[in-house]
């Protein structure tokens, strides 16, 4: 897990980052893990989030927490699963809400890399996990790592919006400048919290007027069959 492993456009944002004591302990413990562990996603497709994503072009952020741990389901996307994977809950209520906003037919799959080729950086704070372990590789270094991430798209001259769902992901509005970019929190989308402020928060149309009113062009957030 070198720099080399990161895609070209994030490779000079993250750079400094990979040089540091906690990202050699970090891929000494990844590679410990992988050697004994079933470890999702697969190591190609750990950074695919950064892959479909390039720098210049993130125009939003929607930040995760831990991958999925089931077997086929996390590759590399926060809340995405692979094409012929039923959506988890979180994702399913995510469909739900989408459709009360942007009237978008709910899909059978939960393949999101349409948004991600958009713009929308799906980051997880945490990017590997133990299969069926949730949270297992959390507090490894990947959260510090996922920080510099948000640091850097802080850093874009265009305005990118920040959207925060749950108490975890608030957290790191503190990472983010308010007065350029804009942060959409509200409850997370999980069957737990959901119904506390996540259905009827209406992200998507709100994520589409902040973009347009910086000059931006909307997003299509309709997913596509496949």
């Amino acid at each position: 897990m070198e720099l080399d492993r990161i895609p070209r456009s994030w490779r000079p944002a993250l750079a400094a980052e990979v040089k540091q004591p906690y990202f050699a302990e970090l891929r000494r413990f990844l590679e410990e893990e992988r050697r004994t562990q079933t470890v999702f996603p697969s190591e190609d497709e750990v950074f695919s989030q950064l892959e479909l994503t390039p720098y210049d072009r993130v125009k939003v952020l929607i930040l995760g927490q831990d991958p999925y741990h089931g077997p086929k389901q996390a590759h590399g996307l926060a809340f995405s699963v692979r094409p012929g994977v039923r959506p988890p809950p979180s994702l399913a209520n995510v469909f739900k809400e989408l459709h009360d906003d942007q009237g978008c037919p709910v899909r059978k799959h939960g393949y999101l890399a349409h948004w991600a080729e958009q713009g929308v950086l799906l980051l997880n704070a945490v990017l590997t996990v133990r299969r069926r372990e949730p949270n297992s590789h959390k507090n490894r270094g990947w959260e510090r790592f996922t920080d510099a991430i948000i640091r850097a798209v802080n850093q874009r001259e265009n305005r990118v919006v920040f959207v925060l769902w749950g108490a975890y992901a608030g957290k790191k509005a503190e990472l983010i400048d308010a007065n350029r970019h804009v942060i959409l929190r509200s409850a997370h989308p999980s069957p737990y919290s959901a119904d506390r402020g996540f259905f009827g928060s209406r992200p998507f149309s709100a994520v589409n007027a902040a973009l347009e009113e910086s000059g931006q062009a909307p997003l299509d957030w309709c997913l596509p069959e496949i």
